[in-house]
């Protein structure tokens, strides 16, 4: 009898499983990065990853030709320079007070976003310090970043901008998702001005949804963050970028149900026919949301198996969903079921339960088992 080894158990004993095509994200970082010709094409990958691990999204990005990061937080950066010694880092999150030193060390970029911030690394420069930083103004999002007045004042004091090290400005589009949006067009005449008060510093303004608004936003570097993993940049539009998850859950129980019945809890769905129902290994403690349940009053979101979609019944559970089968023949016990993936768009499943494709991915459970294809972690 051939022993298996402790990974093929844990595969085997899993109640979900997870797909992460590392050569499909790769792909999609080429795709944006043609889109954007003549800008650095970066990466964001906080969140771990958008949810599908740090380190190996960045190893595979890097190994298509990716160069630059984005995180959030200094402790993803230190991650990400463990996994790639050689990148480019910037810490949207900015500069942590009292920790100047930290990002020197490790080579991670701050982007400062407020005058005490830049005081702080200023005066550690001026001290000795070393490393580089970014400057975030506000255009309109009305979040992180200098406002426009703030940024005027600062441009005016070139020995303290000039201590800084500054190798980007950036500001942050808050309408990129809708082409239409007025918001769009002052963000950009906003940020010329902007880039014009700090000339010779590389500009950013583009997000993944801002990469499609055209090449008048691209400037020098775009960031690219969900269009990468395959989630819809752009609203109402086809998605033209490839799917990188694949979350799937196994059918633990089908069972026959008479019409009149209800399904889970709060008894929220009554059924309207005789009904086969199969029961997935999957619920909210693994990150698939509540409120993708159907009920009497509203569908929810589907699965997919045997070919076939198959409709959710009922309460999404912690640990259980519920499907209806009874238009997929042959569904047994021990089927794997797809939730979101090539052929249902993680997009569609977070409108169904109100919210966006990054929650989806970035609540990813731990009680998955993840296999990687086409990269160096796919082994």
């Amino acid at each position: 009898m051939t022993q298996q080894s402790p990974d093929d158990i844990a595969e085997r004993l899993a109640g979900g499983h997870l797909t992460i095509d590392l050569a499909a994200l790769a792909a999609n970082w080429r795709d944006l990065a043609a889109r954007a010709e003549g800008a650095v094409a970066a990466a964001v990958v906080k969140g771990d990853g958008y949810g599908i691990g740090l380190e190996p999204a960045a190893r595979a990005l890097s190994a298509a030709g990716c160069t630059t990061f984005f995180v959030a937080l200094p402790e993803e950066g230190l991650r990400l320079r463990r996994a790639l010694p050689q990148a480019t880092v910037y810490v949207l999150g900015g500069l942590l007070e009292g920790d100047a030193r930290v990002y020197a060390d490790a080579d991670l970029r701050p982007v400062l976003s407020s005058l005490p911030e830049i005081a702080e690394w200023a005066a550690f420069r001026r001290a000795g310090g070393t490393g580089g930083a970014a400057l975030h103004v506000d255009t309109g999002m009305n979040r992180l970043g200098l406002i426009l007045a703030e940024a005027l004042a600062l441009a005016g004091e070139r020995p303290l901008v000039d201590s800084l090290g500054l190798t980007l400005v950036m500001s942050h589009l808050a309408c990129a998702d809708t082409p239409a949006h007025p918001l769009n067009r002052a963000q950009l005449v906003a940020f010329r001005e902007v880039r014009a008060l700090f000339p010779g510093v590389p500009a950013s303004l583009a997000n993944s949804a801002g990469i499609f608004l055209g090449s008048d936003y691209h400037f020098d570097l775009v960031r690219p963050g969900i269009a990468l993993y395959g989630g819809a940049a752009v609203a109402d539009v086809p998605n033209p970028m490839r799917p990188v998850v694949t979350l799937e859950a196994r059918v633990l129980q089908v069972r026959d149900s008479r019409s009149g019945e209800t399904v889970g809890y709060g008894a929220t769905e009554t059924l309207g026919r005789p009904s086969r129902l199969a029961i997935l290994a999957a619920g909210y403690a693994d990150g698939y949301p509540r409120h993708a349940s159907s009920s009497d009053a509203r569908p929810g979101a589907r699965a997919f198996l045997h070919g076939l979609s198959a409709p959710l019944v009922g309460r999404v559970s912690m640990d259980l969903v519920t499907v209806d089968v009874t238009e997929v023949p042959g569904a047994r016990r021990g089927d794997w079921a797809e939730l979101f993936g090539p052929n249902i768009p993680v997009d569609e499943v977070a409108e169904r339960a109100g919210t966006i494709g990054y929650e989806l991915l970035t609540r990813l459970g731990h009680r998955y088992h993840r296999t990687y294809l086409g990269g160096a972690d796919a082994a």
